[in-house]
């Protein structure tokens, strides 16, 4: 079973973002087809400051699409770490519970 299978959707997403960010780019992104910018539609393919610009736009989106993952991803631990902090809390009261329950055994003996 791949690992991407067993990730939660958001951080499949993540990964999928990653490695499109990080894969090489053979020139300049909207310069055109063959021109290192690469296809993606007719006004990129076309190339001049269109296709500059709308590579540009893409490029933001995709920024804005990780901080908003990475925002998530933040607030999914912190959520985490409370949820542990509460049951910490909760096991050692009940410690404290039977502690005394021992201790009540001892004095009745």
């Amino acid at each position: 079973m791949s690992i991407c299978r067993l990730l939660k959707p958001n951080l499949r997403s993540f990964f999928a973002t990653q490695i499109r960010m990080s894969s090489d780019q053979l020139g300049e992104l909207g310069k055109g087809v063959g021109k290192g910018g690469g296809g993606g539609g007719a006004v990129r393919e076309a190339g001049g400051a269109f296709g500059r610009r709308q590579a540009a736009e893409e490029e933001m989106y995709f920024k804005r699409k990780e901080h908003e993952q990475l925002a998530v991803l933040r607030k999914h631990h912190q959520e985490e770490i409370d949820h542990h902090k509460r049951e910490i809390q909760h096991l050692q009261q009940e410690i404290i519970r039977h502690e005394g329950k021992i201790r009540k055994l001892r004095l009745d003996d």
